[in-house]
């Protein structure tokens, strides 16, 4: 990538950042606005490093060996993915591989989509349709969101893929996907995926408060972003409170979803955080600023992380889209008005 397009995208992010602080100052008032500027400076921050972190590494040889990043699509969620896909390319460093599992009506405009931005030496994408077990399809396609549960299924659908990180559509990179993926080098030897905890303050907590099912730790993990070593989690067996018998990963979701299908609220997420509950060994735990949602931010700073930076930011509830956390609103903006083709980057 050229350092003037590189600019650009700078620029783009600064114009969004002033934007959003003259917005703040306009505003004022209640507790939720005044948490905003810390916040937004600690969006930049993250951002603003992410972009040095590429810069530096302009004149270095590229990996030839892809990081694998997954994404689930349906319904009206297009746009939001392709700002998404748009934020990893933009930041990353090494090549990308794009596992893009989506409703067959987006096919087309996915494709139609990502064959414009060129760059072919930095990604390469595939589109899946989506798929459940025949057995019990009904059951998976309608568990919390259309198509959420889906990511259960990853390590069976993408037998060649060793390690994956799943992120959800709502999901912005202010820093090199390397820098996470680079987690996978830490694991320990009985460690097989990587989240972020739900909240960081429990007297907030949801799950710690309303859960009616196992979770992880004290307050459980949100699975918006999902780092996997998926050939572990292939071959473990799982400890679990169905059976004595440990299971693999295969065998274990459907017993564990007719158990607690009258129990769960968050669907796949939900599950997850019963499986890490009886398998506390197994995940990794990586800080707030990670996947940073508006929780940490709107009942007072609440991700003592990101007073560092905000490394990747989960838009979820909608704030990309509407103006309780205007924050997130002014950096999805400034990415999605970045337009990528054969010649570069430009700016609408």
């Amino acid at each position: 990538m050229r350092r003037p397009a590189w600019r650009l995208v700078l620029l783009c992010l600064v114009c969004g950042f002033c934007s959003l602080l003259y917005a703040l100052t306009q505003r004022g008032g209640g507790s939720t606005e005044a948490q905003q500027p810390g916040a937004a400076a600690a969006v930049w921050r993250g951002a603003l490093d992410g972009w040095q972190r590429y810069h530096r590494s302009e004149q270095h040889e590229l990996d030839p060996d892809p990081m694998h990043l997954a994404v689930v699509a349906c319904g009206e969620r297009l746009e939001e993915t392709i700002t998404m896909l748009k934020s990893a390319l933009l930041f990353s460093i090494k090549p990308l591989k794009f596992h893009i599992f989506a409703e067959d009506q987006l096919h087309i405009d996915f494709s139609t989509i990502l064959n414009s931005w060129g760059y072919s030496e930095k990604f390469k994408y595939t589109i899946y349709p989506i798929s459940f077990p025949s057995e019990n399809a009904a059951d998976w396609r309608k568990l919390f969101k259309p198509c959420a549960s889906q990511r259960l299924f990853l390590p069976l659908i993408l037998k060649d893929v060793d390690s994956l990180l799943y992120v959800d559509t709502d999901i912005l990179f202010l820093r090199p996907v390397d820098d996470i993926w680079s987690f996978l080098k830490e694991f320990n030897s009985t460690q097989i995926a990587a989240m972020a905890s739900e909240h960081e303050e429990p007297r907030i907590g949801w799950y710690n408060r309303f859960a009616r099912h196992p979770y992880y730790g004290k307050t459980g993990v949100n699975s918006g972003v999902m780092l996997m070593n998926m050939t572990r989690i292939r071959r473990k067996h799982f400890k679990n409170d169905m059976t004595t018998v440990r299971l693999h990963w295969g065998e274990m979701l459907m017993p564990l979803l007719k158990k607690y299908k009258l129990n769960i609220t968050w669907g796949d997420q939900d599950l997850l955080n019963i499986v890490f509950s009886h398998n506390p060994e197994s995940l990794y735990v990586f800080p707030c600023q990670w996947n940073y949602r508006p929780d940490h931010c709107i009942y007072g700073s609440n991700c003592e992380g990101a007073d560092d930076g905000i490394f990747i930011l989960h838009g979820n509830r909608g704030v990309y889209h509407d103006n309780k956390q205007p924050a997130f609103r002014a950096v999805y903006e400034a990415l999605h008005n970045v337009r990528l083709n054969n010649s570069g980057f430009y700016i609408i």
